[in-house]
């Protein structure tokens, strides 16, 4: 799963052991080697899916990590890009990655959880951060992420369909979650990852409630599940 330049091993552990942002901090340099990062075909989907939307003045990546996601908003954004991260290590990272990124990226290092913008961006998107929230921290979030944008700004993100109980993915995920919730409880500080704590029907209620009219699009490369349903959606939430 890893690659040769990749984290090892004990690398991982001792990011597991840490608070997420310094857990992030030591895992940068190796992070776009990881199964971690969001994968290039999801990217592109997101990409291809919002050009015709655009073209976009202002982008903002929440969460933005590596800024996997920056180069996503570059082709779609003629005014400005901006990715937001609270891990000074990811921030370093993704600075000398799309240094030569046209518009150039603006980095800025803050909590997601307390905005620091009001009203500048027309679309903001996520890749990959939502399991760091935890449901409560849900509405804040949004309505931080409402506030930076402007009147019918648009807010992205890709959600996959849950796998099924007769899926090997679904029993990986929830021992997953197990495993964290244990090792939170019984030690500091908490690092907060989950795989089942993004549910697309209260994440909508969620939405709606910061001031978002939601619209669901099928990412067809990803195709259907056996029931018929798409296995990715692309969540378009409009600023109201």
């Amino acid at each position: 799963m890893f690659s040769s330049e990749g984290p090892s091993l004990r690398e991982l552990a001792t990011q597991a052991l840490s608070s997420v942002e310094r857990g992030y901090d030591l895992l940068a340099p190796g992070f776009d080697r990881t199964p971690f990062r969001t994968p290039d075909p999801c990217l592109d989907a997101v990409g291809e899916a919002l050009a015709p939307l655009g073209p976009f003045g202002a982008g903002l990546d929440v969460c933005c990590g590596t800024g996997a996601g920056v180069r996503v908003l570059g082709p779609l954004c003629r005014e400005s890009v901006t990715g937001l991260d609270f891990s000074a290590g990811m921030l370093g990272t993704a600075r000398e990655a799309y240094r030569e990124q046209t518009p150039e990226p603006r980095w800025v290092r803050a909590d997601a959880r307390a905005m620091p913008f009001d009203g500048g961006f027309d679309l903001a998107v996520s890749f990959g951060a939502f399991g760091h929230f935890l449901p409560a921290e849900r509405p804040g979030l949004f309505a931080g992420v409402r506030r930076a944008l402007r009147p019918g700004g648009l807010f992205a993100f890709p959600i996959g369909a849950p796998p099924p109980p007769t899926s090997p993915w679904y029993w990986a995920f929830a021992g997953f979650d197990a495993v964290m919730r244990v090792r939170n409880a019984v030690w500091r500080p908490p690092f907060v990852m989950y795989y089942r704590t993004f549910p697309l029907g209260p994440v909508q209620e969620n939405l709606v409630r910061a001031g978002f009219g939601v619209e669901l699009r099928p990412l067809a490369r990803f195709g259907l599940r056996p029931d018929g349903s798409p296995r990715a959606r692309l969540v378009l939430a409009r600023a109201v």
